[in-house]
């Protein structure tokens, strides 16, 4: 199939990229750059120039594919809303082209809020007064009823791997800028994980094998506690581990506070047994202690 896939040289993309070429498939890759073409080039894929502004630029890419795998997001999170107003438009866009002849949209979401308190599934919908980015989720699950093979990526809040700068070697930094590596509150609550090549397999399943309106969990580790995180930073930084009052986490940890507090354990049981998917690579915990964030 010829696939054309936004953030295609970004963290998560440029695993899958390869997985998709290797799987025999034609991709082509938007690049808002000189550098991003020429990692988009590396992987074995067409660079073509454009970004998730020029809408003129993913109409093309968009037309002379059989579908798109959209990966790229602004995470600004001092902009949350313009992000997801341009994530909005660009699915759109998206199902303006592939509806008329039944292409595919696979398209990146999240679960952070998907069900507090409890293990997430498959089955939880999409809170329309959520995160902001759930419209542009909403949108597109909803081209399903219009012949577009839709399904949403549900990244695990922490897609590891050596290189990682997201939020796991965000509180590495903080730890070491602090002098103490800490969790909030007894550390209890879970945060879902998944290896980044564990990530770009699922996917590239996902483009073959998912069927219309589908919701996957790309998530390995149920829910590792964030003490356990916490006590794994300190291990590898050598400082003292420490709990912090929820009152003090946004002092502490800054914009991650509101995040590294919340329980977001996630099951990914259906999606394992829909696209016979087993996680292989090591755990958050393993890269951590192999001192992948730290070294």
């Amino acid at each position: 199939m010829h696939i054309f896939v936004t953030g295609a040289s970004g963290w998560i993309g440029s695993a899958v990229v390869p997985e998709l070429v290797r799987a025999g498939h034609e991709v082509v890759g938007l690049a808002r750059s000189d550098e991003s073409a020429a990692t988009i080039a590396s992987l074995g894929a067409t660079a073509v120039r454009g970004s998730l502004d020029d809408l003129d630029s993913l109409r093309a890419g968009a037309a002379s594919a059989d579908g798109v795998v959209h990966l790229g997001y602004n995470h600004d999170f001092s902009r949350m809303e313009d992000a997801a107003r341009t994530d909005l438009a660009a699915i759109e866009t998206f199902g303006s082209v592939l509806e008329p002849r039944g292409g595919f949209l696979m398209f990146a979401s999240g679960m952070l809020g998907l069900a507090v308190g409890r293990v997430a599934t498959e089955d939880d919908g999409v809170d329309p007064g959520g995160h902001p980015r759930s419209a542009g989720a909403l949108a597109a699950l909803a081209l399903a009823d219009r012949g577009v093979r839709t399904a949403a990526l549900r990244f695990a809040p922490t897609v590891h791997g050596p290189g990682d700068h997201g939020f796991v070697a965000t509180l590495v930094d903080i730890a070491r800028t602090k002098g103490v590596s800490a969790y909030i509150e007894d550390g209890a609550n879970r945060w879902p994980a998944v290896h980044r090549l564990d990530a770009a397999t699922l996917v590239a399943r996902a483009v073959e094998d998912a069927p219309a309106g589908s919701n996957l969990h790309v998530v390995a580790e149920e829910g590792i506690s964030t003490r356990a995180i916490a006590e794994a930073i300190g291990q590898q930084l050598d400082v003292p581990v420490t709990s912090v009052a929820a009152d003090a986490a946004a002092e502490h940890f800054g914009w991650l506070g509101r995040f590294f507090g919340t329980d977001t354990a996630a099951s990914s049981a259906r999606t394992r047994a829909l696209l016979d998917w087993t996680p292989t690579h090591p755990t958050l915990i393993e890269d951590l202690e192999a001192g992948h964030y730290t070294g």
